[in-house]
C-alpha cells in the first residue's frame, strides 16, 4: 500500500490542500490516517476517492452532492463523464485514476475513445505526454510507486507498437535508425518517433531500448541511413553525455543525426555540424516538415 501526504494529493488532483482540509472538515470527505508520531497520511483509497471527487467538482457537481455519493455511484458518474468530451485535464485525471487503480481495462478505453475523437497523434501530444510528465514527477517524489509507472508506460508502449505496425511503409522516402544508447530504457518517446517517421513515409529501422554499440555499428553499416536518431533521459549521464555525442558524430559522420531528451534539451552541449537537438517530441513532424519543403524545392 502507498502512502501520501496532502501535498500529493494536491499534485495529484489539483485540489489545492487547504481546500480538501475544508472538505474533510465540513463534510467528512477524507479520513487520514496517523503515523506513530502523529503525523497525517492518506492511502490508495483516499487517493482515488480524491481524483473522483476532483474530475466530477470540475465538471459541475456541487461538493455537497458528491460527498453524498456511495462509491459504485461516484464511479458511475465518473465512467459517463470520461465518455463525453472532457477537457484534456480532465481526460489527464481519468487515466490518473486508472493508474492508482492499475484498471488496464478502462485506460484502455479511455486511450481508445480519445483516439477515436481526436486522432493518435493527438492524443499523444496533449493527454499522454502532459499524462507521463505528471507521474514522472510524482514517481521521482515517491507519490506513486515504480509498480504503478511501469503498469502505465507498458500499457502505452503497446498502444505505440499497434499503431506504428498500422502504418505500411510503401517504398520510397528517407531512411531513419533509431535507437536508445546502452543503459537507456525509456522507450515511449523514440516510439512515438518511429510512428511520425513512418506516418509520413519513411523507412523506419528501429533497434529499440539499450543498444549495445557493435550493434549499432552492423546495423549502421548495413542499411547506411541517411539519418539516426536517439532520445537520451538517463544514459549516459550528464557529466558523459557530450562525449558521447562527439563520438557518435565521428563515427556516423556520413549522417544527420537527431537527439532529444533530459540529457539533451536545456544543456550545455555544443553540438557537432551533422547532429539537430529537438526540445519536444512535437518537434519531429515539424522536422520532417521541413524535409519535405526542402525536397520540394530541390
Amino acid at each position: 500500500m502507498s502512502t501520501y501526504s496532502i501535498k500529493d494529493l494536491e499534485q495529484l488532483s489539483g485540489i489545492k490542500a487547504h481546500t480538501l482540509r475544508i472538505w474533510e472538515q465540513r463534510y467528512n470527505l477524507l479520513l487520514p490516517k496517523r503515523t506513530d508520531t502523529n503525523i497525517r497520511f492518506y492511502d490508495d483509497a483516499d487517493l482515488k476517492l480524491i481524483l473522483n471527487v476532483a474530475l466530477l467538482n470540475d465538471n459541475g457537481y456541487k461538493i455537497s452532492k458528491i460527498a453524498g455519493m456511495s462509491g459504485v455511484e461516484m464511479k458511475e458518474e465518473v465512467i459517463k463523464l470520461t465518455e463525453k468530451t472532457l477537457t484534456h485535464d480532465d481526460q489527464i485525471n481519468a487515466l490518473t485514476i486508472c493508474m492508482v487503480e492499475m484498471d488496464e481495462e478502462r485506460f484502455d478505453k479511455v486511450l481508445s475513445t480519445n483516439i477515436l475523437k481526436i486522432g493518435f497523434e493527438q492524443t499523444m501530444l496533449n493527454i499522454i505526454y502532459p499524462f507521463m510528465s505528471k507521474i514522472g514527477v510524482l514517481w521521482q517524489t515517491g507519490a506513486i510507486n515504480p509498480a504503478q509507472e511501469h503498469f502505465i508506460s507498458n500499457l502505452i508502449r503497446q498502444k505505440l507498437i499497434v499503431a506504428i505496425d498500422a502504418q505500411i511503409y510503401k517504398g520510397g522516402g528517407k531512411k531513419f535508425l533509431l535507437y536508445l544508447p546502452e543503459g537507456e530504457h525509456h522507450e515511449i518517446s523514440i516510439l512515438f518517433a518511429a510512428y511520425l517517421i513512418k506516418l509520413k513515409g519513411h523507412k523506419v529501422i528501429y533497434l529499440g531500448q539499450s543498444t549495445p554499440d557493435d550493434d549499432l555499428d552492423s546495423v549502421y553499416n548495413l542499411h547506411q541511413p541517411e539519418y539516426l536518431m536517439t532520445v537520451i533521459t538517463t544514459s549516459p549521464s550528464a557529466e558523459n553525455v557530450q562525449e558521447y555525442i562527439d563520438v557518435l558524430s565521428e563515427r556516423f559522420n556520413n549522417a544527420k543525426i537527431i537527439v532529444s531528451g533530459y540529457q539533451i534539451v536545456g544543456q550545455d552541449i555544443k553540438l557537432p555540424k551533422n547532429v539537430k537537438s529537438l526540445n519536444y517530441i512535437r518537434q519531429v513532424r515539424e522536422y520532417l516538415e521541413e524535409m519535405e519543403e526542402v525536397t520540394i524545392e530541390k
